[in-house]
């Protein structure tokens, strides 16, 4: 009897996308002619830095932003740090004595909220977790309701990385636009205190983690999204690990986290990777020419990868929950609970079939390795359920899917005398 199919079946995508053939060839290109350092004044350096810009430019033009709203970084975690680093330090530099406040989601990616966790610990900031609703998404009353003088940045992702939920970021964008047009309208605020106190209508500026959202959603215009600060990155669009980029508006001031060469318009110090940039451009143009046919196809997959998983609580005694709302998601996203069963056991059983899939355990409150994201829509309540989240991407057929219900049904029945 075969124990594994005769392929492995990928399906963490959310965690790492395979290197898309055509940007594997260009990055090999790109390291052989272009290894120059970009910072010198001779031939070579000066052709590396060409491929650098004219890569910035075309990444640029596809976002609609100017080449110089483009900032390469190591990774999404870095564009999230200098995002909120770099905004806060700026403004405390600017208006000492005054106490930023932060708002955030409690769903975040880690690489927002430990950053915004550190500087509330060390009172460096104060900080607002606002709730999300069951399914996901942020509640925005809340978030109306924690917008203050001092609010200097919202961070929301776009869409989460664990259950897939899409947030309504241009809706976002609207209360923040509102709030600032009601602070510089208002009859209270007299001109003096305008020119002591300008963060009064500058600010809250508005930060969105993309790194989840750019092969499937809206990226093309961050004007029309609404957000001054965007982060993404390559390991998420079939492009090599270790780059990613933080789009800041010309009219926006952040600080550098850290000194050294000045490279990236003094943003990010650090001799450039030529090769990593050049490949990650030809990752978003490809990502950008069949992001609306992938998405189709996907959805389609993932609506069918759903129907059957769910369909399997009739044949065994474990009731098995979507979580996140099933149409407001990410094309690719399947994030299920199967109660009575830990996670791990699942993804184990799951990865010696050879289907590979991720998990979080969700815990009880004091154990901080579980998923907060699943104890958040379900009303932060002490829990010992966990999820397990199953991602699909270019090389995903409806046969994989088939594998991967094969695979849990045969775990399932497995375990079913032990319920």
């Amino acid at each position: 009897m075969r124990l594994r199919p005769q392929k492995d079946i990928y399906l963490d995508y959310a965690s790492a996308t395979p290197i898309d053939r055509r940007v594997l060839k260009i990055l090999h290109k790109t390291e052989k002619n272009f290894y120059a350092n970009a910072s010198t004044i001779y031939k070579k350096g000066i052709e590396s830095s060409g491929v650098i810009e004219r890569a910035r430019s075309e990444i640029a033009k596809r976002l609609n932003v100017h080449a110089d709203e483009i900032i390469f970084t190591g990774s999404g975690t870095e564009s999230d740090a200098l995002a909120i680093i770099g905004t806060i330090d700026s403004f405390i530099n600017r208006f000492p004595g005054v106490t930023p406040h932060v708002i955030t989601s409690e769903i975040e990616h880690p690489a927002v909220l430990e950053n915004i966790r550190n500087l509330e610990s060390k009172k460096i900031i104060e900080a607002s977790y606002i709730p999300v609703l069951e399914n996901g998404v942020i509640d925005l009353k809340i978030l109306k309701e924690s917008l203050k003088e001092n609010t200097v940045l919202v961070s929301v992702m776009y869409a989460n990385n664990e259950i897939g939920t899409i947030e309504p970021i241009e809706e976002i964008a609207k209360i923040i636009r509102r709030f600032k047009k009601g602070k510089s309208t208002s009859q209270d605020l007299a001109l003096d205190s305008l020119k002591a106190r300008p963060y009064l209508v500058d600010f809250p500026l508005f930060h969105t983690d993309a790194c989840q959202a750019m092969n499937y959603l809206f990226t093309e215009n961050i004007d029309k999204l609404g957000v001054d600060l965007m982060t993404f990155n390559s390991s998420k669009i079939y492009g090599p690990k270790g780059i990613g980029i933080l789009v800041k508006k010309r009219n926006i001031d952040i600080a550098p986290i850290y000194n050294g060469g000045g490279q990236e318009f003094g943003f990010r110090s650090g001799t450039e990777s030529v090769s990593l940039i050049n490949s990650l451009n030809v990752a978003h143009e490809i990502t950008n020419k069949i992001k609306e046919k992938e998405s189709l196809r996907l959805i389609k997959l993932r609506n069918y990868g759903i129907d059957k998983i769910l369909g399997l609580s009739k044949k065994y005694p474990f009731e098995i929950k979507l979580n996140g709302d099933k149409e407001n998601r990410l094309p690719n996203n399947i994030n299920i609970t199967i109660d009575g069963l830990p996670s791990e056991l699942v993804v184990i059983e799951l990865s010696a079939l050879g289907v590979y899939v991720s998990e979080k355990s969700a815990c009880k409150s004091e154990d901080d390795k579980g998923s907060y994201v699943i104890k958040a829509i379900n009303g932060n309540k002490d829990q010992t359920i966990g999820s397990i989240r199953i991602t699909l991407g270019r090389q995903t057929v409806k046969s994989n899917l088939d594998a991967l219900v094969k695979g849990l049904s045969r775990i399932l029945s497995k375990y079913s005398e032990w319920k």
